[in-house]
């Protein structure tokens, strides 16, 4: 039936994240709100954004099952699904990826629409998905049982219920009279569905994949070539948002530890902050790792003190990693002593070796090496003059020093003691930026920034350049 319209309610969980993980899926008739299928499945151990996105590709081969030609309407209490599926949200994970795309491929492109809804409105695909993570700690697969919601054989087009639990996911079909009659709780779910697709079929908003732009994030307004280089405008404590529920997430404490939408998981979280100044900062000098690596001077000693009293009083980092140049060390060492932590040193969180131009102002630079200077501006590949570091490998090199570090403090808030390139380089990312960016962000000396990421490789950042605890 080619105007067919299906509702598609899909949900995943893992008891661990990752653990002991499960999906469910129910399909029901828009028009007329009758469960036409249910799906789960036991997955063994993974996340719960990986049983999730396995609970939407059930879903919607249930439904493509039913009738190839229909459309569908997906809703879900996922957002980190619905956003990325939408096309609102970067999908940046490996685990994530395959799946949203093999997703994507189950109708063809604009037949298929995506809803957030309240985790108190998905309790059928909920149940389902407990269902079978309960199935899987007997040892056993998901089936149906006297407990789920009885499905209407006669809303069927063709006469027949489709079923699935086993396998892969992929729904199987079972004749209408080998559905057992429902009982107890599972009666009321089908009806509370049919209920809700009623209230919601003339007001429900509908956003179609790849529709609407990206999260924005506050601007940034400024010129610096590096944190050492002339800058036209300085940024004090701006929140950038990442992503489309960013607010919510940022109403809590800063670098709150472990708090994550229960979705996502318990985030990591880096609070980046900016050495101290040295005798090089006041006069815009670049400073990078292949120089003299200056200690800090007294203003720089005394704003650590003043960093270390502000992070104390907050009271959430619960470890330190800092580059290893001196002015970092010194910085993180003060840090460490008033909160009594040790200091981690990572080398990716080094500055940017700036070869010939180290020690020099960025007019110096301008006046004697202006054709590297220009290419530099203007292509990440390009190195400062004398075989310095370009941006684009300082930007490869902090990836990996992420992916490292998001490995291994999974949960926590971890300070991270570094320079203005690598900083600066983790919100770009972060943001999902190009390049030249760099070049428009202001990073003061002793500045706090902060950035958490999620299980599912997405990034929201916190705060920028905030420099309050200095006053």
């Amino acid at each position: 039936m080619a105007d067919r319209e299906f509702v598609v309610e899909a949900d995943g969980g893992s008891r661990g994240n990752p653990g002991p993980a499960g999906y469910g899926a129910v399909v029901v008739d828009a028009a007329t709100g009758q469960t036409l299928a249910e799906a789960a499945e036991y997955l063994g151990v993974a996340t719960n954004n990986v049983a999730e996105y396995r609970g939407l590709l059930a879903g919607l081969r249930a439904a493509r099952e039913l009738d190839p030609d229909a459309t569908v309407h997906v809703r879900m209490d996922s957002k980190l699904v619905v956003e990325q599926m939408s096309g609102r949200w970067k999908i940046k994970h490996p685990d994530m990826k395959p799946l949203a795309a093999e997703a994507a491929r189950v109708f063809p492109p604009g037949r298929v629409t995506y809803e957030w809804i309240p985790r108190a409105s998905n309790k059928h695909a909920d149940r389902l998905a407990n269902e079978a993570m309960d199935a899987g700690a007997r040892g056993e697969q998901w089936s149906p049982s006297a407990s789920t919601a009885e499905l209407d054989a006669g809303a069927a087009a063709d006469g027949r219920v489709v079923r699935a639990g086993r396998g892969r996911g992929e729904p199987g079909v079972a004749p209408a009279g080998d559905v057992p009659e429902a009982g107890g709780e599972g009666s009321g779910a089908g009806a509370a569905v049919g209920e809700r697709l009623a209230r919601a079929a003339g007001t429900a908003a509908r956003t179609a994949p790849g529709a609407g732009a990206s999260a924005s994030a506050a601007d940034v307004t400024g010129t610096e070539a590096t944190g050492t280089a002339d800058a036209t405008a300085t940024v004090d404590a701006t929140v950038l948002e990442a992503s489309a529920d960013a607010d919510v997430r940022a109403a809590k404490t800063v670098a709150s530890p472990g708090w994550g939408p229960p979705d996502m998981g318990a985030p990591a979280t880096f609070v980046l902050l900016r050495h101290g100044e040295t005798p090089l900062t006041p006069q815009k000098r670049f400073s990078g790792s292949g120089g003299s690596d200056p200690a800090l001077s007294s203003v720089g000693r005394e704003q650590a003190e003043k960093v270390a009293a502000s992070l104390a009083r907050r009271g959430t980092i619960q470890a330190i990693v800092a580059s290893p140049l001196a002015r970092t060390r010194e910085t993180a060492g003060i840090v460490a002593a008033r909160l009594g932590l040790e200091v981690t040193v990572e080398e990716g969180l080094r500055e940017t070796d700036f070869g010939a131009w180290e020690g020099l102002t960025f007019g110096e630079v301008r006046e004697r090496h202006p054709d590297d200077l220009n290419a530099w501006l203007s292509s990440p590949d390009a190195e400062p003059t004398g075989g310095g570091e370009s941006f684009a490998a300082t930007g490869a090199r902090v990836a990996a020093t992420r992916d490292k570090l998001v490995a291994a403090y999974a949960g926590r808030t971890v300070l991270l003691v570094s320079h203005v390139t690598p900083i600066k380089t983790f919100v770009r990312l972060a943001l999902g930026a190009p390049p030249e960016s760099l070049f428009r962000m202001e990073l003061s000396a002793a500045s706090l920034s902060a950035v958490a990421y999620y299980a599912d490789g997405g990034a929201s950042v916190r705060l920028f350049n905030d420099t309050s605890h200095l006053r």
